[in-house]
């Protein structure tokens, strides 16, 4: 499978599903009006291509190569790696992100009841990535496209993720099955899919009632969610017919207070 071009993408932008979230300027917490939004909201690869036209390809190039260099994810608990990642935490200011000292990814066992309650230590974004023009002009992107209220959520956690599958054995992009992550929301942007099949993202109500599903096929399709409103999970990824390897890659957006993230 031949992944997509990130600059010709051929479906809509519009936001799919219920709750199209308004258009503010980026990081404009006073135009906040609060709205009964819907607790999720599915754009395609359009609004994310569109807002990265005006960062030098080359920009965009370095940002979505960066995924090739992820060092393994050390808390799988597995005698092979199937997911390698990097991750950083920044401030949302009004004209930049703020890089915020390099710390352990934590969440509570109530919210991950494989990897929770411990600190993972997690490679650093790498920094041309970190102070890259693409990075920040996704996350803006998507801090404007938040399906609820945006006041206070003044800090972002990145995630890069690479899931990989083999004809031995499958990747698990959310091995912790349905879940939360502990954050008010959380954006989801399909980077990369190459030569795989499975890693189908569904949504549930509170009640664990599947209410959305969709596989994210095109790179830089979304999916933004409220956190506190939703659960989510992803499918196992397997190698496609004929391939004996797969790669899924994915970066990952939480937006949270800084005073409680």
């Amino acid at each position: 499978m031949t992944t997509a071009p990130l600059r010709a993408p051929d479906t809509s932008g519009a936001g799919a599903g219920p709750g199209n979230a308004p258009e503010p300027g980026p990081l404009d917490q006073a135009a906040d009006p609060f709205i009964p939004f819907a607790p999720f909201v599915q754009f395609g690869p359009d609004l994310l291509a569109t807002a990265l036209a005006e960062v030098p390809e080359g920009g965009v190039t370095e940002f979505t190569d960066s995924w090739h260099d992820l060092p393994a994810d050390a808390h799988l608990g597995t005698a092979t790696p199937y997911r390698f990642r990097r991750y950083g935490s920044f401030r949302l200011l009004p004209d930049r992100l703020e890089k915020l000292p390099h710390t352990a990814f934590f969440q509570d066992r109530t919210v991950n009841k494989v990897n929770g309650g411990v600190d993972r230590m997690f490679a650093p974004l790498d920094d041309s990535v970190a102070s890259g023009a693409a990075l920040r002009t996704v996350v803006r992107t998507l801090f404007g496209r938040l399906p609820g209220p945006r006041t206070g959520i003044d800090t972002c956690g990145v995630h890069q993720i690479r899931v990989t599958a083999t004809e031995d054995a499958e990747g698990h992009p959310a091995p912790e099955g349905v879940h939360q992550d502990g954050h008010s929301y959380v954006a989801q942007v399909l980077i990369r899919r190459e030569d795989v099949e499975g890693a189908e993202s569904s949504l549930y109500d509170l009640g664990r009632r599947r209410i959305h599903h969709a596989l994210l096929t095109t790179p830089l399709e979304t999916i933004v969610l409220d956190d506190r409103r939703v659960l989510h999970g992803v499918s196992p990824v397997r190698p496609a017919p004929g391939a004996r390897t797969g790669v899924r890659d994915m970066l990952l957006v939480d937006f949270f207070p800084g005073s409680t993230g």
